[in-house]
C-alpha cells in the first residue's frame, strides 16, 4: 500500500467520523442535501421528470452561497445533481468550497460529458464520489442512458478516477430491457466499479411493481456486486415495496434530507417538489426542527434510497405529530 492510498482511506475514515458524529449527536441538523446546478440536461429520458433542455447553469455565485449556508447549518454531505451537472462549466469550483468545509461530497451524472480533463478537475476538487446511471444496453425513448453510450467512460473511470464510482441501474423502465440490468453489473465489475440497482417510482416518487422476471433480475444483480448499499436499502424499504407492501416509517424530508432545486428553494424531495418552498438563505434551525416532526404521507410507498438512507438514524426517536400540510395529502 502506497503513503498516498493509506493517507486516502484514512481521510476517508475521518470523514465517515464526522457524518457520524452529526447523525447520532443531534436531531436537527441536515445529513445529505441534493443540490441542482442546473436543470439542463443533454438527454431527455421518458421515465424522467427532473430535467429541461433549455435552463442555464446556476450562476456559481449562487451555488457557492448555498454551499455557506449549508454548512451553517452544519450539513454533513452533499450531492450536486441535474438534468446532468457536467454541463455547469464551474462544477468543480463549487465542489471544492464544500469540501473546504468539510462536507462529503459526491455527484450524479449520466456519464455522456466525462473526459480526461473533466475527471482531473474533479480529482483536483477533492470529489469524494460519483453515481452514473446506465439502465439498458441500447438507448431507447425510455431511457438514452445506455451502456453503449458510456462504456468507455467507465474505462476512463476506473483507470484515472480518485473518487469511488458507483454504476446506478434503475428496474422497471421497460420489461423488455430487465436482463440488460445484469450486463450492466457485470460491466462495472470489469472495470473494478461497484454497481447498485434502484426500483423505478413514479412522478410522486412512489413505487412501480416489479415483475417476477424483474424481481429475478433484482437477486442475480446483488450477487454479481454485494454490497452494504443493496444490503441497507433492501432492508430499510425495498423488500417490502417488492412484495407489495407499504414501509412503516419516520421520512425526515425538509431535515435529515433537504433537496434544492435550481432556484434555490429546499423541497421534500424531487418527486415532491413545492413544500416547503421556501429559499435555502433563508432556511433555518426551525424549520428543520418543524419539518423533522411532520409527516409525510406519501412515504409508506416512497423509493427514494437517499431519503430512506438519511431517515434511518432518527428511525425511533421524534414523533411525527404535525400532519402532512400538503395539497396532495388534503385531496387524500
Amino acid at each position: 500500500m502506497s503513503d498516498q492510498s493509506l493517507f486516502d482511506r484514512v481521510k476517508n475514515l475521518g470523514s465517515g467520523v464526522r457524518f457520524l458524529s452529526r447523525a447520532l449527536g443531534s436531531r436537527y441538523n441536515p445529513l445529505l442535501a441534493q443540490v441542482v446546478v442546473t436543470r439542463r440536461c443533454n438527454l431527455s429520458c421518458g421515465y424522467c421528470n427532473e430535467y429541461d433542455d433549455f435552463s442555464p447553469p446556476v450562476p456559481v455565485s449562487d451555488l457557492l452561497a448555498r454551499v455557506d449556508h449549508l454548512a451553517v447549518l452544519n450539513t454533513a454531505s452533499i450531492t450536486f445533481t441535474g438534468g446532468e451537472p457536467l454541463l455547469h462549466p464551474d462544477l468543480d469550483q463549487v465542489i471544492r468550497a464544500a469540501r473546504g468545509h468539510g462536507m462529503i461530497v459526491t455527484m450524479i451524472t449520466n456519464g455522456f460529458k466525462l473526459s480526461r480533463k473533466w475527471i482531473d478537475r474533479l480529482n483536483a476538487a477533492g470529489l469524494q464520489g460519483m453515481q452514473i446511471s446506465i439502465d439498458n444496453l441500447e438507448p431507447d425513448a425510455i431511457s438514452m442512458k445506455s451502456l453503449a453510450s458510456v462504456e468507455g467512460k467507465l474505462a476512463l473511470l476506473s483507470k484515472h478516477a480518485k473518487f469511488k464510482v458507483n454504476v446506478n441501474s434503475v428496474l422497471g423502465v421497460t420489461g423488455e430491457r430487465t436482463q440488460d440490468v445484469i450486463t450492466v453489473a457485470e460491466t462495472a465489475a470489469k472495470y473494478g466499479l461497484q454497481h447498485s440497482v434502484g426500483v423505478l417510482h413514479d412522478h410522486t416518487g412512489t413505487l412501480k411493481p416489479l415483475s417476477p422476471e424483474q424481481m429475478g433480475a433484482y437477486t442475480q444483480v446483488t450477487k454479481i456486486s454485494p454490497s452494504m448499499v443493496h444490503g441497507l436499502n433492501y432492508w430499510l424499504f425495498q423488500k417490502n415495496l417488492m412484495h407489495g407492501q407499504p414501509n412503516d416509517w419516520k421520512c425526515r424530508a425538509g431535515a435529515r434530507y433537504l433537496y434544492v432545486a435550481e432556484d434555490g428553494k429546499v423541497h421534500w424531495c424531487s418527486q415532491q417538489r413545492g413544500y416547503p418552498g421556501i429559499p435555502l438563505l433563508d432556511y433555518t434551525r426551525d424549520d428543520i426542527r418543524r419539518e423533522f416532526h411532520t409527516e409525510k404521507s406519501c412515504s409508506p410507498t416512497c423509493t427514494l434510497s437517499c431519503v430512506h438512507q438519511m431517515s434511518m438514524f432518527d428511525r425511533y426517536r421524534g414523533a411525527q405529530k404535525t400532519p402532512d400540510p400538503t395539497p396532495a395529502a388534503a385531496a387524500e
